[in-house]
């Protein structure tokens, strides 16, 4: 849908140029002579731009755009001002306006200042929408997504939650299986409880029973006075036992009567422990290979899958990559940074082996190294850049190949066309404008126009 723009001038050749040149590039544009006029089209037009002359007789410009702002806050408006009153347009931009031009200009600078603007809006919106829905899921603490895959999640968990049945998630590495495990508790009748998080993996084999279990002084060389487990530390509350996939044979009766009987003992004890815990476990491998490998133990496996719960990989929840990163921007305190269209359609096709953890970790790294509250293209890691194409579009080769049918964007295209050709060029102006058979200054504004910056500086 076209970008709506009015303009107000009481300049009638102005004007007529204006919205010219405006229509030429794409935009549907509306006119008023008079401030007056055109506060009374604002309400049918609705633009998400306003451009209006500092200088109008009856209602002026500073005028107009505090009307505007009093109407709709979210509307951006660009003064026109003659040599000679900077001073008065920087006042209007202090009051509110986006940006100002200066008599006289041409069509270039006025078509990137509007771009600009509108890309600004458009990343306003965005980001309200986006924080919006991160307020619908408040109840699901840091789980976050919209896709179908998800809701079909947060539906489970929300069902299961205030039970007290045996939750099992699977999922690959990197894909959220803890905050799903934590949400569980968060929402359950034991969220005033502990919630105590053990990885079966990551413990040696010898120390893990202790580590559960707890143990008695003596139990064992260098077992120099008791110590409580992770069991006995959640009672009132819920166990997660992550990567249980890897628990020891050895151990796994131990767990399964535990979870049968509700008591255990601890290592080189004989008094059982009647508790009141909740189990939820998490594995990123296939349990039933497992069952049939003899390295699981079936009638456990069952015990602790009451619930299953399934976690897709970030490659088959791309819907959800926008909402991610304005989770994490928010999350790491950069609640001003946005990440253009651009970027969010390469991050989007990028396959995400590391999933929704190396997501976050990319987040942080461009939030540290970051020039402006933009984050483009050119921010991203050369293999997202080249590895993680668009559909259409192979980076690296200069080539648009298998255009898709339900068409592809020139503006995208003829942004990836131009970083190419400065990458090519090991960011040499001269050099990449010949390579592009155009003009330098002609790179230049194409440079502006997309925010492209040379990552040499």
């Amino acid at each position: 849908m076209k970008a709506k723009i009015l303009i107000i001038d009481d300049d009638t050749s102005l004007r007529r140029v204006l919205e010219y040149n405006l229509q030429e590039a794409g935009y549907a544009v509306a006119t008023a002579q008079s401030g007056e006029e055109g506060l009374g089209l604002f309400d049918e037009v609705k633009p998400a731009l306003v451009i209006t002359d500092m200088k109008m007789p009856g209602m002026d410009g500073m005028q107009v755009l505090k009307a505007v702002k009093g109407r709709s806050p979210e509307t951006l408006v660009i003064m026109i001002t003659a040599f000679g009153t900077v001073d008065i347009a920087v006042e209007a931009m202090k009051a509110g306006a986006y940006d100002y031009i200066t008599k006289p200009f041409n069509r270039d600078e006025l078509l990137l200042t509007v771009s600009k603007a509108l890309q600004f809006s458009g990343l306003n919106v965005e980001n309200k929408r986006l924080k919006d829905e991160l307020a619908d899921r408040s109840d699901f603490r840091s789980m976050v997504g919209s896709s179908s895959a998800m809701e079909k999640v947060f539906q489970v968990v929300a069902k299961v939650a205030d039970t007290e049945a045996s939750v099992l998630i699977t999922g690959e590495s990197g894909t959220g299986k803890e905050l799903v495990a934590r949400s569980i508790h968060a929402l359950s009748g034991r969220k005033n409880g502990p919630f105590v998080a053990i990885n079966c993996a990551a413990i040696p084999r010898d120390l893990l029973e202790s580590e559960l279990f707890g143990h008695v002084k003596g139990a064992f060389t260098g077992a120099i006075k008791d110590k409580t487990g992770k069991f006995q530390l959640a009672d009132g509350g819920t166990l997660f036992l992550d990567e249980v996939g890897e628990l020891p044979l050895e151990l796994q009766p131990k767990l399964l009567r535990a979870l049968q009987e509700r008591v255990i003992v601890a290592v080189g004890g004989t008094k059982e422990l009647r508790l009141d815990v909740r189990i939820v476990t998490a594995t990123n491998l296939d349990i039933e290979k497992a069952i049939a490998d003899g390295v699981f133990r079936e009638d456990l496996y069952y015990r602790l899958s009451v619930i299953p719960i399934h976690l897709p990989p970030l490659r088959q929840r791309r819907d959800d990559i926008p909402l991610l990163l304005r989770h994490f921007c928010i999350k790491h305190g950069a609640n001003s940074v946005a990440f253009d269209k651009q970027s969010i359609t390469l991050l989007s096709a990028y396959s995400w082996p590391g999933n929704v953890r190396e997501l976050e970790n990319l987040v942080e790294r461009l939030l540290i190294m970051r020039n402006n509250d933009i984050i483009s293209c050119i921010d991203l890691p050369e293999k997202i850049r080249n590895g993680g194409a668009v559909q259409g579009f192979t980076p690296g080769t200069g080539s648009v190949i298998n255009l898709p049918d339900e068409g592809y964007s020139l503006e995208q295209l003829e942004r990836e066309v131009v970083v190419e050709a400065l990458e090519r060029n090991q960011w040499n102006q001269a050099a990449a404008a010949r390579f592009l058979r155009i003009p330098r200054h002609t790179l230049i504004y194409r440079m502006e126009k997309y925010d492209i910056a040379s990552p040499l500086k």
